[in-house]
């Protein structure tokens, strides 16, 4: 069967009522080390009313080999597109969800600097939480925001979100790699391959890793100093 393709059905019901609908998706919640990413990307009506980008699923349906090429083509589908960030210190301060939040507010944030009118727009969020609307309204005021079960698969506003936000967060880790080549995020991009575990046993924690969580042996997690401390 061959993968589902995302629509903007959704997002042309809604443009009847708003000027525009901004998706949003995030990468990077299970991983074990680097930041999480949260994708945004605007359309209004102009962009309804053109085809969508061949190929544009959702990103973990896109090989990591043709993603780049997808993203590029849909950064100048969108209106407006964005990545904002949390870092792992972050993820260790407040959570992953309160993370998450942070940067989605952050992706937000993005669009208005390019001109986009955030608290005019509905605000797709993938998954069945909101963990937007609370660290936003301090930047917005109250956000329509609605979260889509499956939408990163069905709506394409969504789906050009997670391929921005995880091509982003794979250039991070890859780079990060030249660094802590040990841990192999130029291939598991810091989740838990097994050779990622093996590695937290042997050489530690490095500073990119989420403390708080855990992932690692006694040994690992207290017994030695982190790798590039």
């Amino acid at each position: 069967m061959s993968p589902a393709v995302p629509t903007l059905d959704l997002e042309s019901r809604l443009l009847g009522a708003s000027p525009l609908v901004i998706g949003l998706d995030e990468v990077g919640r299970g991983a074990l080390a680097g930041p999480v990413a949260v994708g945004a990307a605007a359309v209004d009506a102009g962009v309804a009313a053109t085809p969508l980008p061949e190929g544009l699923r959702d990103s973990k349906l896109v090989s990591e080999k043709r993603r780049p090429d997808l993203a590029e083509r849909t950064a100048d589908w969108v209106r407006a597109g964005s990545v904002g960030w949390a870092t792992p210190g972050e993820v260790d301060e407040i959570g992953i969800l309160g993370a998450l939040g942070l940067a989605g507010t952050r992706a937000l944030l993005r669009l208005a600097e390019a001109g986009v009118d955030v608290p005019a727009g509905v605000v797709l969020l993938d998954g069945d939480r909101d963990y937007v609307s609370r660290p936003a309204r301090d930047e917005f005021g109250a956000l329509d925001v609605r979260p889509v079960v499956k939408g990163d698969r069905d709506a394409a506003s969504i789906s050009a979100a997670s391929i921005a936000a995880k091509v982003a967060r794979d250039a991070v880790m890859v780079d990060l790699h030249e660094q802590f080549a040990p841990y192999g995020w130029d291939r598991n991009k810091g989740y838990a391959s097994a050779a990622h575990r093996q590695a937290i046993a042997e050489h530690g924690l490095t500073p990119h890793h989420r403390a708080s969580w855990a992932i690692a042996p006694a040994a690992g997690l207290f017994g030695r100093r982190p790798v590039g401390s």
